[in-house]
């Protein structure tokens, strides 16, 4: 029988409160070494200050949680030289270069954690997040996406056991977020365990080997991205574009109810392959139009929203106790 991970992270009835709010509320799950896993949910569903409970930087109201096989409020000092975070909203000094910025995180960590070592392998960082063409620029000059791999390369500078990024794609346009995560991807294949919250759903498939929805401060749902989806979601999405008023009135009489409906598109959940077929020849046989179809399983996004009844989506304001 195979011998089973280790778990690098451990947390049992986590509570964290404030005042009368209660941000997480009672939690628990593990993590695995060298894996990356996912915490998937709303801002001011819990996620940040779970993490932050888990990195030390805030204590729980009640539970245990155990990194590296220590206690949180109790070994601190043990733990924060083994790992990386990098925060949301992470930023640094407008006036100094790449290389600059790295060695000077890079000497504040040895120097605080008495390392025979002097410093990092700064220059194998900024080649690892794909920066060695932006190392002479000054931090001021870079964009959002450049600023985030920077972040990560700083969260990597003490060669850490696990690793928290906090929303690191947030704010970025599509191509950045890309970028990021052929960074995360190759952290990945290198071993590095990864405790990455978020909120887009295409990120947490591509990237985690377990995802943990959260809402409310609640664990509602934990698994791989395709079991979350094989367990939550056991139907089929037709996808119906420039559907006419034939159409949308045959579906309807054939008992169904459109999931997603549009004066011209409609989307409809059918749980066999053979109700798809036998719409689309009804919706021949009695004269209907569309002009085009799509197929496919459902995904994470419509896990959520079965499983919480409420979309995932980028709050601009990022309001609450993420």
């Amino acid at each position: 029988m195979a011998k089973l991970a280790e778990h690098v992270i451990e947390v049992e009835n986590l509570t964290k409160r404030y005042g009368d709010l209660l941000a997480v509320n009672g939690i628990s799950f593990n993590v695995r070494k060298g894996e990356v896993f996912a915490f998937l949910g709303p801002n001011g569903a819990g996620k940040t200050t779970t993490v932050e409970i888990i990195d030390t930087i805030r204590t729980p109201t009640s539970g245990k949680v155990k990194l590296l096989g220590m206690d949180v409020t109790k070994q601190k000092r043990a733990i924060v030289p083994r790992i990386g975070v990098l925060p949301q909203d992470f930023s640094s000094f407008d006036r100094i270069t790449v290389r600059e910025t790295m060695l000077f995180y890079s000497r504040l960590f040895f120097s605080r954690a008495r390392s025979p070592r002097r410093n990092a392998d700064i220059e194998g960082l900024i080649e690892l997040v794909n920066l060695t063409d932006k190392a002479a620029e000054q931090y001021k000059n870079l964009s959002g996406g450049l600023r985030q791999r920077l972040g990560i390369a700083i969260a990597l500078v003490n060669n850490p056991d696990v690793v928290f990024l906090d929303e690191p794609t947030t704010g970025l346009d599509p191509r950045a977020r890309r970028e990021v995560w052929e960074v995360l991807l190759g952290l990945k294949k290198q071993g590095k365990t990864i405790f990455l919250t978020t909120h887009y759903m295409e990120e947490a498939e591509i990237l985690a080997d377990t995802v943990a929805i959260i809402s409310k401060g609640m664990i509602i749902a934990t698994g791989s991205p395709a079991e979350l989806i094989e367990n939550n979601a056991k139907y089929l999405v037709l996808t119906l574009q420039s559907v006419n008023a034939n159409a949308f009135e045959i579906i309807r009489k054939m008992g169904f109810k459109p999931v997603h409906d549009t004066h011209q598109d409609l989307k409809v959940r059918m749980e066999h392959t053979e109700d798809i077929l036998k719409t689309l020849n009804a919706i021949k046989d009695a004269g209907g139009a569309f002009l085009s179809l799509d197929v496919r399983r459902p995904n994470l996004e419509e896990v959520f929203l079965k499983l919480t009844g409420e979309a995932l989506q980028e709050d601009p304001a990022k309001g609450g106790m993420g």
